[in-house]
């Protein structure tokens, strides 16, 4: 009995010191008058980076918090670092970062979203962050496994981070009315961004391969905060972006030239073959045409749809589909159901960086124009690296 009195006082004991935390949250996130959660499929991170470059140009003391490719912190000043995990990404990590930012008495927070699952989703927005800005870059197919095998029931899941009687920034434009209808049970203002609002001029002033879409939603953003527009677009232009952009590294070796796109974190088939158009239609593609898919056992899933897509957009365009990772042999057979004729496939499987290079190589003539994709972990990362290393 004396036992269970223990157990009794410290389950109270932990209770308020729960109740008590929360209330300071609470007092810490309503202290930033300028909260911005962004969700979305596809260009969540590099979105993320923009309204954040955007705000600090225009003089608003602002932190950013990327999840991304790898997870950063960017402050007011534009420097980053590192987000040290000591486990697993878990949500909890987003208190530590209101605390940080009411800490600094920045005037903005832009938080990317990294929950997936429903419920954590929503308690990440309507616990943690109480957005007054809600953004959704996109709704495509991809974590199917967590947020539903069709787009609306993806869309539902993301929506779970959408505010009451705020408003919503989206660039979504495949199912918008879904969004729309999801916003106006919420009393929310939504805001459809056109792509063509964001000229070819502007777009000239990026380092790397932007998409316009992305560009154009963060300047809507920031236009409704008041931020002029040539302000944000300079801030924009010199902000450093994401480890995961499309990136184009040039290549020379024995006279030969390799076009190398780090295209690793478009993992999902409809941003893989919306990049794949973008190089084709705005940039050119140079010799042989080379996709390197990277696979791991732990998705093969999203193997299996960039594996559809390859096979049922994209074998008529392509003179190559290397694989490399894990579980490659299973990938390649679905490539060959998909219609993929086996003599375009070179299954590379686990390996190393350089022995990618070389066999890429071997079958360049000229030149050859490579997009990678499918995953930046596992084998991804290190083998970006080892072409930018190696780049013009």
């Amino acid at each position: 009995m004396y036992g269970f009195y223990i157990l009794l006082v410290l389950i109270i004991t932990a209770t308020i010191a729960g109740l008590v935390e929360f209330i300071r949250h609470q007092k810490r996130i309503y202290s930033i008058p300028i909260r911005i959660h962004v969700n979305g499929t596809r260009g969540k991170s590099s979105v993320t980076r923009l309204v954040g470059a955007g705000l600090r140009a225009a003089g608003i003391p602002t932190i950013t918090k990327v999840t991304g490719t790898f997870p950063r912190l960017i402050l007011e000043d534009g420097t980053e670092t590192f987000i040290h995990r000591k486990s697993f990404a878990n949500i909890i990590e987003q208190l530590s970062i209101v605390k940080y930012t009411a800490k600094r008495n920045a005037q903005a927070l832009v938080m990317e979203c990294m929950a997936l699952q429903p419920q954590y989703q929503w308690i990440t927005e309507n616990q943690m962050i109480h957005s007054n800005l809600s953004v959704m870059t996109n709704v495509r197919m991809d974590h199917v496994d967590v947020m539903g095998h069709t787009l609306p029931e993806i869309a539902e899941t993301m929506g779970k981070t959408i505010p009451k009687n705020e408003h919503l920034f989206t660039s979504e434009n495949v199912i918008p009315h879904t969004l729309k209808k999801m916003a106006d049970k919420l009393n929310t203002v939504s805001h459809f961004i056109d792509i063509e609002s964001v000229s070819t001029e502007e777009m000239k002033g990026f380092s790397y391969i932007e998409h316009r879409d992305n560009v154009a939603l963060a300047l809507a953003i920031c236009d409704h905060l008041k931020v002029d527009r040539g302000v944000a677009l300079k801030g924009m232009h010199d902000a450093i972006p994401d480890a995961g952009v499309l990136i184009c590294h040039k290549v020379d070796a024995f006279q030969k030239q390799m076009f190398f796109y780090n295209a690793f974190a478009a993992n999902d088939p409809d941003s893989t073959h919306m990049i794949w158009q973008k190089i084709d239609d705005e940039i050119g593609f140079e010799g042989i045409r080379i996709v390197l898919l990277n696979t791991r056992h732990d998705r093969l899933d999203r193997a299996r749809q960039l594996a559809e897509m390859v096979g049922n957009k994209l074998a008529g365009e392509i003179d190559y589909l290397m694989l490399m990772g894990q579980s490659t042999e299973v990938v390649e057979n679905i490539c060959i159901g998909y219609g993929l004729s086996k003599t375009k496939i070179i299954n590379l499987g686990w390996t190393i960086p350089a022995k990618i290079f070389e066999k890429i190589l071997s079958v360049t003539e000229k030149s050859s124009t490579i997009v990678a994709i499918g995953n930046m972990g596992g084998m991804g990362a290190e083998t970006a690296e080892f072409f930018e290393h190696r780049s013009v």
